[in-house]
């Protein structure tokens, strides 16, 4: 094997798995540490990998980056706070729950924060800061490497911390809610985080405005068989919505 066929498989290796450290790749390759770092090092400085502290995640081709919270946020606010409202009326006082990272998720902890007794599992700093004053709620950060602009968490780390987790809920944020497809997202380095945090629940609840319902993004999450509830607003524009069945829940916003 060739050097330039060695990375290019290190390449499709991390972009499959989500995460591998460096350590895996040699002996993979029955290489030494040396060689491996020398690829990854070119990897690197051509935007094909993220080196982290805890091992390699995937680079991401510019038209794939997520767009910027402080944006996120204010995008059908309405229908978010709408979301939110009803998917905080699910969870009673003294439950455990994972929230993810997005905007839809970020408006269901400020209607959280008159709860009793929860215990609060993110990987997104926003939300942390979010509950962190609020002393009915107990909140742990699942460590891992920040992205950039959407101050999400990601990587082995954070994987490895939910793993050894068991929880009421899990609020997932979704880029697309797809009949065939399942649960999808724009940014594949959040996959393996994603995944774990469905793995860990007893019950999983999307929340996804009626902007996501019916559209598939570039990386699948999971099917729509591992999700319990998928909440949206009420919209003209709302497609497919016979094909979820009860699954999907059809709120009101406030101005509807």
């Amino acid at each position: 094997m060739t050097a330039s066929q060695r990375r290019t498989q290190i390449i499709e290796m991390i972009a499959e798995r989500g995460y591998l450290n460096a350590g895996e790749l040699s002996e993979i390759f029955s290489v030494d540490s040396s060689t491996i770092r020398r690829d990854l090092s070119l990897l690197e400085k051509t935007g094909k990998i993220m080196r982290t502290h805890g091992g390699l995640l995937p680079g991401e081709p510019a038209e794939a980056l997520d767009t910027p919270f402080n944006v996120r946020l204010t995008m059908n606010a309405q229908a978010k706070t709408a979301i939110a409202h009803y998917a905080a009326s699910l969870v009673k006082d003294g439950q455990s729950l994972i929230l993810d990272n997005g905007s839809s998720v970020y408006a269901l902890a400020l209607a959280l924060r008159e709860k009793k007794n929860l215990t609060v599992v993110t990987n997104d700093i926003y939300t942390a800061i979010a509950l962190g004053n609020h002393p009915g709620i107990t909140v742990h950060v699942a460590g891992g490497m920040m992205l950039d602009k959407v101050y999400t968490l990601v990587g082995q780390e954070t994987v490895e911390k939910i793993n050894s987790l068991h929880v009421d809920w899990a609020f997932m944020g979704a880029e697309g809610v797809h009949p065939e497809s399942g649960l999808t997202n724009i940014n594949t380095v959040e996959i393996p985080v994603k995944q774990a945090m469905i793995k860990a629940a007893e019950k999983t609840v999307v929340l996804a405005d009626s902007s996501k319902i019916g559209y598939r993004t570039l990386a699948h999450v999971c099917p729509l068989s591992d999700i319990s509830l998928i909440v949206t607003e009420e919209s003209p524009t709302l497609k497919q919505r016979s094909k979820y069945g009860s699954r999907l829940v059809v709120v009101k916003p406030e101005n509807g």
